[in-house]
């Protein structure tokens, strides 16, 4: 079964989720709601909803409980966005300009609030105190992950321990948390419900390292910004931190590093060079593979079921996807 196959199947709910998202967001201010309208539109692959509405199928699936967790965590991704932008001072996001460039740090981080706001009211319509409590330690991990990232800023020096651990609470952990809360949502067992968390945290790890590898293979059409956009923005991720390890890259990359914040984009594409040359993609793309043979193994532990299978392939399409 194909990515697309797999939407289409989720169509009607996947479309009832999208109008929920666009009324959630509604605000009575006209700048809010139109910050907000604007980040919506730029559109997204909605995993994350995805993820809650499969795993709900495991249990008693209902759309209108899993709407309330579905809107609620693509809203918490959607705001993390935005404030992740305001962080990197990025311009673009998916080949659209970002809240912080078409109007200001200031209106970007009001409207991130007020996303979040709204995440917070739609989950507190689901009768389930478990979830509550689930959500509100992610949401402190989340936030514990974003000062790391900005504390590791222009960090050459970052261990790989450190990135393990900022890519679990940047990306891991809430695509575990959505694949968790569905299970909750539906009604299921404590043991499929841990099966899921774990199979959502290998994926998410795995969509994060592919991402970064992304950042140095992918075209600026592919990623809707320009390749190397992470060392501009000074994150230090798993390519180059395995290149540094290597005499090429540590002869190669580290003339680049005595002034990070200075690099442009000859020194960017130079250090693009030298981690394809030192292995750092093969090498990132084997740890990659690692996590997703770890989500696979969990799901082996569940219910043969449609949902189960439309999770694998999901998995893999992670794992081989190019943009």
């Amino acid at each position: 079964m194909k990515l697309k196959t797999i939407y289409a199947s989720l169509k009607k709910d996947l479309s009832q989720i999208e109008s929920a998202l666009d009324k959630t967001i509604e605000a009575n201010h006209p700048i809010l709601r139109e910050a907000s309208k604007h980040l919506l539109k730029a559109g997204g692959k909605r995993i994350r909803p995805v993820f809650v509405l499969l795993s709900g199928k495991f249990g008693d699936y209902n759309i209108e409980q899993m709407k309330k967790v579905a809107v609620s965590l693509e809203l918490i991704h959607m705001a993390s966005l935005v404030h992740d932008d305001v962080i990197d001072d990025a311009e673009m996001r998916r080949g659209k300009q970002t809240i912080k460039s078409r109007w200001d740090n200031r209106i970007a981080m009001y409207t991130g609030d007020y996303i979040f706001a709204r995440a917070i009211e739609q989950i507190a319509g689901l009768n389930k105190p478990e979830a509550h409590l689930i959500l509100s330690k992610a949401i402190v991990e989340m936030s514990i992950g974003e000062i790391e990232q900005i504390r590791d800023q222009y960090n050459w020096n970052v261990n790989l321990r450190n990135y393990f651990r900022r890519i679990k609470r940047k990306t891991a952990l809430l695509i575990a948390i959505s694949c968790e809360l569905g299970a909750v949502a539906a009604g299921t067992s404590p043991h499929v419900q841990k099966k899921l968390y774990r199979f959502g945290y290998n994926v998410g790890m795995a969509y994060q390292i592919t991402d970064d590898i992304l950042d140095y293979v992918g075209t600026e059409k592919q990623l809707g910004k320009p390749a190397g956009g992470d060392l501009l923005q000074g994150n230090i991720t798993l390519p180059v931190l395995y290149a540094l390890k290597t005499k090429r890259g540590q002869d190669g990359i580290l003339p680049h590093f005595a002034d990070l914040e200075q690099l442009d984009t000859i020194d960017i594409k130079n250090i693009i060079s030298i981690v394809k040359e030192s292995g750092g993609i093969e090498f990132s793309q084997q740890i990659s593979n690692r996590y997703l043979e770890k989500a696979f193994h969990e799901l082996e532990g569940l219910p043969e079921m449609p949902a189960r299978q439309s999770l694998y392939q999901i998995a893999e399409y992670i794992g081989k996807r190019n943009y």
